[in-house]
């Protein structure tokens, strides 16, 4: 069977009645979305391969249990379990001592990549450069960036899982636009 042709949903089916192919299908065409979305609020890349791979561990036990319910929507759930599970360390993490890098940064900053540029190295040049502006944007802005950008989610499920109202989802994603528009604009770059 052909399953890089089905969608979402009909991978999911056809995992569940016992095709192990199809998650592999599933896992391969999402988890750079999921990674990204993960290290994005973590910064931390070794933290962010384990939350990724608890992640699909969690993906891959809610499906055997038949409790996966998002039809058409696996990506925003996918990222939405990756961002309750930062979410969760950063919970434990605070029940502890705050970690914090020589530069005074906190551990749980934002940082990621976009995939903008058409060549290696001008993507890699291009990923710094929007990791670093992005890094310079308040937290919440950057969460909704990271949910809207590179989970997927629309804005009403991004004010569901912040717990705040549509309108300040709305607001603190423009918000993040203008900043990041000054900032290129600041540092004169060009994003291309």
């Amino acid at each position: 069977m052909q399953f890089t042709n089905l969608t979402d949903a009909e991978l999911v089916l056809a995992y569940q009645q016992g095709q192990e192919q199809a998650l592999s299908v599933l896992i391969a065409r999402h988890k750079d979305a999921v990674y990204t979305s993960v290290f994005m609020l973590v910064k931390d890349k070794y933290l962010a391969e384990d939350l990724f791979q608890d992640t699909f561990l969690k993906i891959i036990k809610t499906i055997k249990e038949g409790r996966y319910c998002e039809q058409g929507k696996f990506l925003p759930w996918a990222v939405r379990v990756g961002r309750n599970l930062c979410m969760d360390h950063f919970r434990r993490m605070r029940q502890n001592v705050t970690i914090t890098l020589p530069d005074g940064a906190d551990i749980a900053t934002l940082i990621g990549s976009m995939e903008m540029a058409p060549d290696g190295l001008e993507r890699r040049q291009v990923q710094d450069s929007v990791r670093k502006l992005v890094e310079g944007l308040p937290e919440e802005q950057r969460e909704v960036i990271v949910l809207r950008i590179y989970g997927d989610l629309s804005f009403k499920e991004i004010s569901e899982l912040t717990g705040v109202s549509i309108n300040t989802a709305l607001g603190r994603m423009r918000y993040a636009l203008i900043n990041l528009r000054k900032l290129i604009a600041d540092r004169q770059l060009v994003l291309r």
